[in-house]
């Protein structure tokens, strides 16, 4: 079968792509080539995907029903390879390959889940008592040694672009400038290191067999676990915004959801604006006007 991108990851990685870049275009015999190697029928690609990689449902020799994704090397799929497999499908989807030497680079065989279903699909109370639960399981100590980029790093990379945003768009720097000084903060003085997803939301979370829920799709990196919960902080931004209670709804979810988990509040409120303020000037750069209203609108309640 033709291995066709779909037009959303074809979208988000056209933000992103560096000068020269042709891992779309080689993309359809990569996954030729996996495939083949693995004697592996495809069902179909999964559409509409995600933003970072392809994701195509396939069944093993034995009829087994698995996931085959493939990412390009800037989505990070060696570091997510060595998350699963130190996770051992304990909260997230499990790794068929566990050993990098017999896979190719950027190419996961995966444990097959529901696609279609993620605790989005929930009430929104029941979605983030769900995600919550299952984000709790991941939060383990890394291993010796670890591959992972630590929270300090990433987020180091990121206030230097948001930075270079405020200056190309003022009206943001009174926010950013909020955000990095609380990242300093934060930084001063972190509670734990522990091996995050990277990038949780309710989204993340898919229904599967073994487990009612499991997470997929983590950028996984060595840090506190606030972190972490920021991101779920502001999932279904668009129906915060819309809610003329907005801002206490905000206030109410950070209370439950570091109570619940037993997470420092404040330091949960700081990440949350940190996350939301890069996000939104990220949304900036790249021409997303309306997501990058929506966030930092959400920033300016914190």
């Amino acid at each position: 079968m033709a291995f066709e991108p779909p037009q959303r990851l074809v979208r988000a990685l056209g933000e992103t792509a560096p000068a020269g870049d042709d891992w779309l275009a080689r993309l359809p015999g990569t996954a030729e080539r996996a495939v083949a190697r693995r004697e592996l029928t495809v069902e179909r690609v999964q559409v509409p995907g995600g933003r970072s990689s392809l994701v195509v449902l396939v069944r093993l020799p034995d009829g087994t029903p698995a996931v085959l994704k493939l990412a390009p090397p800037r989505a990070r799929p060696e570091s997510e390879r060595a998350a699963l497999a130190h996770w051992g499908g304990r909260g997230a989807v499990h790794l068929l390959e566990a050993d990098a030497r017999e896979a190719e680079e950027g190419v996961l065989l995966l444990e097959r889940l529901h696609p279609d279903v993620s605790v989005r699909s929930l009430p929104e109370a029941k979605a983030l008592l769900e995600a919550a639960g299952t984000l709790r399981r991941l939060w383990v100590e890394p291993p010796a040694g670890h591959p992972f980029e630590t929270v300090a790093e990433r987020t180091g990379r990121q206030a230097g672009a948001m930075r270079a945003g405020a200056l190309a768009e003022p009206q943001t720097a009174p926010l950013v400038e909020a955000a990095l000084t609380a990242r300093e903060e934060l930084l001063a003085a972190p509670p734990e290191h522990r091996l995050l997803h990277g990038t949780f939301r309710q989204s993340k979370v898919l229904a599967g067999e073994r487990m009612p829920w499991l997470a997929v799709g983590p950028d996984p990196v060595v840090g506190e676990s606030a972190f972490d919960l920021a991101r779920l902080v502001r999932d279904r931004v668009e129906d915060l915004i819309a809610a003329p209670s907005g801002a206490s709804i905000t206030r109410r979810r950070i209370k439950r959801l570091a109570d619940s988990l037993e997470v420092d509040l404040d330091r949960l409120r700081g990440w949350t604006l940190f996350r939301a303020v890069e996000s939104g000037v990220r949304a900036l750069r790249v021409g997303r006007g309306k997501d990058a209203e929506l966030l930092l609108e959400f920033a300016g309640w914190l």
